[in-house]
């Protein structure tokens, strides 16, 4: 099994920078896209960013575009997610999810992802 955590989560005020963490354990791939999904009280979960294995590929989603940027250190089994200029409509929970079967794709689709975390809340107050 690959357990997904999360965190760096918290409230900040409209306009603020929060840098989200999420780090792999348990069972190892050789290579592994990674991606970053929220969900919002009363929505769907949606997507927000994936990154390839050797980082080289990323992808946004047009909401967040210019303002989160999503990196990885393999050698820490870690995916980051850079949140700036941070607006009250981005308030969710965060979730990393971890894709094995498509290393090399950043995929928008939840459901091609094989193992989550548990997420971390994001709270902007305007």
């Amino acid at each position: 099994q690959v357990q997904l955590v999360e965190s760096g989560g918290g409230l900040v005020q409209a306009g603020g920078s929060l840098r989200l963490s999420c780090a792999a354990s348990g069972r190892t791939f050789s290579s592994y896209a990674m991606g970053w999904f929220r969900q919002a009280p009363g929505k769907e979960r949606e997507f927000v960013a994936a990154i390839s294995w050797g980082g080289g590929s990323t992808y946004y989603a047009d909401s967040v575009k210019g303002r989160f940027t999503i990196s990885r250190d393999n050698a820490k089994n870690t995916v980051y997610l850079q949140l700036n200029s941070l607006k009250p409509e981005d308030t969710a929970v965060y979730y990393c999810a971890l894709d094995w079967a498509q290393p090399f794709i950043t995929s928008t689709q939840a459901y091609e992802y094989d193992y989550w975390g548990q997420g971390t809340q994001v709270t902007v107050s305007s």
